[in-house]
């Protein structure tokens, strides 16, 4: 995490020849780094908030938990989608802009809420606008400050900023499903908004799009590496990717499991866990804390798997992650009940250390195939991700309107998180030179 500086020594009056010592410092790399984590975690209060919501939505309002999933899935879709554009957007006028206008999109959005009185408003906000600024701050983002910054501990980088979001939940989630029993679940969208309005002076003030912007080479970059110049018509260079990138195999691999990864962890456990442990007479604070719980072991085993990503084949990696997801998913409906026991807590502590743990290797195995177009290759994978996330959001409220019950969603997902283990062994390796960037 160093550097090495070596200054002059004064001549001392012996006339002997001076020495050289060396002064060590950190790279600003990781002062970005750090910037970064911390903006994420200030954006993930409203990742936090969607389980939350069904139930005093459905409450007061009587809408149903089809039409409340609805709008989750359009903010959980619009999440993935801009993410590609949101990366070409930072090629061309800088991560600052970006990431400044994102959350303060996400603040109105939430903020606004307050004062929503028909469902369809509750799309607008919560749906169009919220879901258009956290698909600014998603993981094309991290991969984006990784790439620029860092030519070596990518993996580390990596799974320490996709932990951030895992951390936020942690910070955010008890607070905000006290809020929503105690005090309903308008104190919780507005603590939401202003969480994201005050991460945005750190973002303005410290954060840097390059490391050519304060004369540095990347970290653990043998050569200084000058900033490329901004990147015009940032939609088409987004579209342009995606068109190349669809013409391999990989690309639809990484899309499809990446794809199960969100309908299993977001569109799933996120979103419908509190409400189903609410079905079986568990606290809605209890059933949040399990969710905290995960968030703890989130970042253990994401920054645990960016580790191991620097070290084993990444396909692999993703291979024994789903799988493992998808054991533990079938279990789950026979844990649910009205407190907490060993065998819950297992489940929780399992399916943290797994839940974005398949990131890190993901991102690798994008960087791998497309190169310096790796950052929005992963911003569509990413939105293959919400898509299925989305999916699941919106299935999982008509599948608990329909039965009464959620054991069905359940069961199809770990057989899912199967499906994608043999998908993850399949992508090919690429052993030779990376493809180069579209003009």
């Amino acid at each position: 995490m160093t550097q090495t500086t070596e200054a002059a020594a004064p001549a001392p009056r012996t006339g002997k020849k001076r020495t050289r010592v060396q002064r060590t410092r950190i790279h600003r790399a990781w002062f970005v780094a750090a910037v970064t984590f911390v903006t994420i975690i200030g954006a993930a209060a409203f990742r936090s908030l969607p389980g939350l919501l069904i139930d005093p939505l459905h409450e007061d309002f009587g809408w149903s938990r089809g039409t409340i999933g609805a709008a989750v899935s359009v903010n959980l879709a619009l999440y993935g989608l801009t993410a590609p554009f949101a990366a070409a957007l930072m090629d061309r006028y800088g991560i600052r802009r970006v990431v400044a206008v994102a959350l303060t999109v996400i603040a109105a959005g939430s903020g606004l809420t307050v004062w929503m009185t028909a469902a369809w408003q509750l799309l607008l906000c919560w749906g169009l606008l919220v879901g258009l600024g956290s698909g600014s701050m998603a993981l094309a983002f991290a991969a984006t400050v990784t790439n620029r910054w860092f030519t070596e501990r990518r993996g580390l980088v990596t799974g320490i900023l996709t932990a951030a979001s895992a951390s936020g939940q942690l910070i955010f989630l008890p607070a905000l499903s006290w809020m929503v029993e105690n005090h309903s679940w308008r104190p919780a969208a507005v603590t939401v908004s202003l969480a994201a309005l005050a991460v945005v002076p750190f973002v303005w003030l410290l954060l840097r799009d390059h490391p050519a912007d304060v004369g540095l080479k990347p970290y653990g970059a043998k050569e200084f590496v000058p900033k490329p110049e901004p990147v015009p018509g940032a939609g088409r260079r987004a579209v342009t990717v995606l068109f190349k990138a669809a013409r391999t195999g990989p690309f639809w691999l990484l899309a499809g499991t990446f794809a199960i990864c969100g309908a299993s962890t977001n569109g799933l456990i996120q979103t419908h866990f509190v409400p189903a442990a609410h079905d079986h007479g568990m606290p809605i604070t209890a059933a949040a804390s399990l969710l905290a719980v995960i968030g703890v072991f989130d970042v253990v085993g994401t920054i645990a798997s960016g580790w191991f990503t620097d070290r084993f084949d990444a396909r692999r990696l993703l291979a024994v992650y789903y799988a493992l997801r998808g054991i533990s998913l079938l279990f789950l409906p026979m844990l649910l009940g009205p407190s907490v026991h060993p065998p819950m807590l297992f489940f929780i502590v399992f399916y943290g250390l797994d839940w974005v743990a398949t990131v890190p290797p993901t991102v690798a195995l994008c960087r791998e195939h497309y190169g310096d177009d790796s950052a929005i290759v992963f911003g569509w994978v990413l939105a293959s991700h919400q898509v299925g996330a989305a999916l699941v959001a919106f299935v999982g409220g008509v599948v608990r309107d329909v039965f009464g019950e959620y054991d069905m969603i359940w069961y199809a997902s770990g057989a899912l998180c199967a499906a994608a283990a043999l998908m993850a062994l399949v992508i090919r390796r690429r052993p030779t030179a990376l493809v180069p960037a579209v003009a």
